[in-house]
Parts: C-alpha cells; sequence; structure tokens
C-alpha cells in the first residue's frame, strides 16, 4: 500500500495502490501519517512522496466509506504533513485529482511530469474540502486558477501548474529525488524555521520566536562560518 525507501538523508513515499490510481483510503492516510513520523524520527532530512504507476493519487477512494473516521484520517495527515520539520517534494508523476491535489499541497514543493494534472472536482460530485484547501490553493496558485478550479471545476496540466505557481519544477520523481538530495543539504534548523513561518499563524508567535532564537544559537552558525574561512562546504547537523 505504501512503499518506503530510504536513500541517504532523504525518504521517498510511494503510494502503491495502483489498481486504485492510488487513491486515498482510510488505511493509507494512516499509513503516510506514520511513515513521515518515521522518516524524521530515522533521521531523514527531506522526503518525496510520489505514486506508483501512471497516477500521483486519484483522490479519495470512491469505494470506499466518507465518514468522520476517514476525514479525521485524511486532514490529520493532510495538516501533519505542513507541521513537520522537514521538507516534503510532491513528485506529482500524474493525476493529482481532489485529495491528490491536496496531498501535492500539504507538500513543501512540487515537481510535475509531464502527465501531471490537477483538479479539485467538488462541484461535480456534491463534496466539499476544508477551508485550509481553498486558501491554499489560492495562495499558490492566485485566485483566478483557484476560482476555476473550485468554481467551474476546471483542471491544470503541467505547463498551467508551473506558469500560476502551483507546481515549482517540470520534472520526474527522479529529478524530484535529487532535488530533495540538495536540500537535505541545507542548514535543517533553519529550513524548520522558515517552514513554521511560511505555514504557521499568528498562533505560532511564540513557537516562531524560539525557533529563531535557537537557529541563531546554533553550532550550524558556527560551521557555516567556518566553512566560509576554510573555502568549503558546510556539514550542517541540525544542532
Amino acid at each position: 500500500m505504501l512503499g518506503v525507501t530510504t536513500d541517504g538523508a532523504v525518504t521517498v513515499l510511494e503510494l502503491q495502490r495502483e489498481d486504485r490510481r492510488n487513491a486515498l483510503n482510510l488505511e493509507l492516510c494512516r499509513a503516510i501519517h506514520a511513515a513521515v513520523d518515521k522518516a524524521v524520527d530515522g533521521g531523514a532530512r527531506a522526503i518525496v512522496i510520489t505514486g506508483q504507476g501512471s497516477a500521483f493519487c486519484a483522490g479519495a477512494d470512491l469505494g470506499g466509506v466518507y465518514g468522520p473516521e476517514f476525514l479525521e484520517a485524511l486532514y490529520g495527515m493532510l495538516h501533519h504533513l505542513t507541521e513537520l520539520p522537514v521538507p516534503i517534494i510532491a513528485a506529482v508523476n500524474g493525476p493529482a485529482i481532489g485529495a491528490g491535489t491536496q496531498l501535492a499541497m500539504a507538500c513543501d514543493l512540487r515537481v510535475a511530469d509531464t502527465t501531471a494534472k490537477f483538479a479539485v472536482p467538488t462541484a461535480r460530485n456534491g463534496m466539499a474540502v476544508d477551508a485550509w484547501t481553498i486558501r491554499t490553493l489560492k495562495e499558490l496558485a492566485g485566485a483566478g486558477p483557484a476560482r476555476r478550479l473550485m468554481l467551474a471545476a476546471e483542471s491544470l496540466d503541467t505547463d498551467e501548474a508551473i506558469a500560476c505557481g502551483l507546481a515549482d519544477r517540470a520534472g520526474t520523481p527522479q529529478h524530484a529525488i535529487e532535488w530533495a538530495h540538495e536540500l537535505a543539504q541545507l542548514a535543517p534548523m533553519t529550513l524548520a524555521h522558515n517552514k513554521l513561518v511560511l505555514n504557521g499563524s499568528p498562533a505560532d508567535d511564540a513557537a516562531i520566536e524560539a525557533s529563531f532564537a535557537s537557529v541563531w544559537a546554533s553550532s550550524d552558525v558556527k560551521e557555516a562560518a567556518q566553512a566560509r574561512l576554510d573555502k568549503r562546504a558546510p556539514v550542517f547537523e541540525g544542532r
């Protein structure tokens, strides 16, 4: 259901429900939630999420049960991804529909393959997504594209997604993994602080202030200064 591969400081999660085009069900949502925690606890400095076969994620499994338990698992997992202290890249290797687009948006960066497609067709199925999804879509893609997706039930292909900012780069899952390795070389405490600020709210102000102070008090700041003197790349330890 979920493949987990460790490649140095990068963990790759592959949704493996190819017969259902990697649609999310209760078990898969819980598996993703648990796997990202295990990756961070194991020292991962970047995570890549992609799909098996020709689809990234076809959304919520229409053959499943849409009850409070599923919604709690889905949104608990999505919001948890935004709170993790490491960068997460969505390698969108095909259609990301409904909850698939939500999963991609919960990641910090998105690499879209040539067959990628983004859509949130709730107006076609009588369902709804939470306010976080709509507001984040508007923030990433802009008001116009967000309205097209949410009010006209349209979709964006790779070129359109990159042009509006919903996707960051064009590329394959391998390109996403290579980018993740680059991110894994950056200062982890700084990345965690930046992600906290980018995804946070006024309620997080105290945590943001503490994070800011911790970064400036870290050994990584001293390591960067010494590396400049030594004319070498810094080796960050996240402490």
